[in-house]
């Protein structure tokens, strides 16, 4: 059921006057792009969209909306996998978007760190480092949408986890707007700090559910003197396990990443971008994706270190062929080819995605297992899986059978896949959500899955932070309201 317009009149005339024309829309035009998640899934309804300049602008409004009862749905570059930042259909929700806070506060080479505001795109970020000759160590396919506050709302992941940690591990401090309007601050970062809970950690990768990211010190490290991409061919995703480790033990300190693609989402990107190459010729079950680097002054070491891993590979029989790019547009135009996976995917048609994670070393044996018996329960689906095999973390995508309805396949077949999946995961110890959150998508599938303890103290911290249930309601983990309201 829609919002009643007459109900929340006050709090509409008291939202615009707060932040302004610039920063209050009910423009339907202004607003429809942001409703549906950048799958397709879910398109909700708002009461208005809410864009404030400030964190106290932030503050103001959150306490503005805890006065009169309306939930907050906080959303970045909405290119979110589970729809985590989409209001419900109700139209009871506020849209509160933080792109319009995009400033870089301070940039501090000397400390490696970079205070910047939750609207700031992580591409324009990367860019203000390497303008100071310095790098932040995560990167992602969507760096040119999602923005700063998204990625530590979600913890998000990239392809440089495997030697550099997830968002987790890249902030420094963090500012937030909580619940109830008060600001938690604590930007400046300290080597040791033993007054009680890291409370930042906590509000990383809670997804907007515990307070309103509006600020985050991050590292950065020195920019790196060089890189090298090789691609290779491999049979098998064993062999590919092997690679990894045998790079692991020749490059340790230069392997910077390590993605696999199978022959199938190789095929849907070559036939989805017109100008791409297959780097290697000949057909391969298996792909890797590797990139070394090396500090200033140490990259002339790269090229024998790749020549000599890839002749050890070769020998060793872990690889059938292998390239190193000639050039940075030759290795920006291999990770393309890795990045355009989910885009040239959906062109195909519907697909169930999971991204899951099991124990590393049991990642090539949970994909080598479950493909057949996902494809064997559910007869004339593809399954495939691809991305950071090194981090225990692959996107298990089940392909529709040609010539299904889109949206009715998702809703019947598709369900009981992801079911399927989900529980394979879960006998193998792993995580139903690796890298992309819970959001809605996955709410139902934690509640099923997710230890019951767990559960339990993550519901009593949502209820002690926000006994309103104001914050991003229906995702992540569902509580009832301090008042008992559903």
């Amino acid at each position: 059921m829609a919002a009643q317009p007459d109900a929340n009149r006050p709090f509409l005339s008291a939202a615009a006057d707060l932040l302004g024309e610039r920063g209050f829309t009910r423009d339907p035009e202004l607003i429809e792009p942001w409703l549906t998640d950048w799958r397709g899934r879910y398109t909700g309804a708002c009461l208005g969209l809410a864009s404030p300049c400030n964190t106290q602008k932030v503050a103001a409004l959150v306490r503005l909306c805890a006065s009169h009862g309306v939930p907050i749905v906080a959303q970045g570059g909405n290119s979110g996998m589970s729809g985590g930042a989409t209001p419900d259909e109700s139209g009871s929700a506020l849209l509160l978007s933080l792109r319009r806070m995009d400033t870089i506060r301070t940039l501090d080479v000397e400390a490696g760190e970079i205070v910047c505001e939750a609207g700031v795109i992580l591409q324009d970020l990367q860019e203000a480092a390497a303008a100071a000759r310095m790098r932040f160590p995560l990167t992602l396919g969507g760096k040119g949408s999602a923005t700063i506050g998204g990625l530590v709302s979600t913890n998000a992941g990239g392809t440089q986890v495997l030697r550099h940690g997830t968002m987790r591990a890249q902030v420094l401090g963090l500012e937030a707007v909580l619940a109830d309007g008060s600001v938690f601050d604590s930007l400046t970062p300290l080597k040791k700090d033993n007054r009680g809970f890291d409370l930042k950690q906590m509000l990383i990768g809670s997804e907007g559910t515990l307070g309103v990211v509006t600020a985050a010190n991050l590292r950065l490290l020195p920019d790196i003197g060089g890189r090298l991409v090789i691609w290779a061919g491999l049979g098998t995703i064993a062999q590919a396990r092997q690679l990894l480790l045998h790079a692991q033990s020749e490059a340790a300190g230069q392997l910077e990443g390590f993605e696999v693609i199978p022959a199938h989402s190789l095929a849907a990107v070559l036939d989805h971008l017109p100008d791409a190459r297959a780097p290697l010729q000949g057909r391969h079950g298996w792909h890797a994706l590797i990139e070394l680097v090396a500090e200033a002054d140490e990259e002339d070491r790269l090229q024998p270190l790749a020549e000599n891993l890839l002749a050890a590979a070769l020998d060793r029989g872990l690889i059938e062929d292998a390239t190193i790019a000639a050039s940075e547009t030759q290795a920006e135009a291999f990770w393309l080819l890795r990045d355009a996976i989910a885009p040239a995917e959906r062109a195909i048609g519907p697909a169930m995605q999971h991204d899951v994670s099991v124990p590393v070393a049991a990642m090539a044996d949970f994909v080598e297992a479950a493909i057949p018996q996902v494809e064997a329960r559910f007869p004339g689906s593809t399954a495939i899986a691809f991305g950071h095999l090194g981090d225990g973390n692959v996107h298990f995508h089940v392909l529709a059978p040609p010539g299904v309805v889109r949206g009715e396949w998702e809703r019947n077949q598709g369900q009981a896949i992801s079911r399927f999946v989900h529980d394979l995961v879960t006998r193998w110890g792993g995580s139903i959500s690796a890298e992309h959150g819970i959001g809605q998508v996955k709410l139902k599938e934690l509640e099923r899955l997710g230890d019951p303890v767990a559960l339990t103290m993550m519901r009593a911290v949502k209820q002690a932070l926000d006994p309103k249930g104001i914050l991003n309601p229906g995702k992540l983990v569902r509580v009832a309201p301090a008042n008992g309201s559903a």
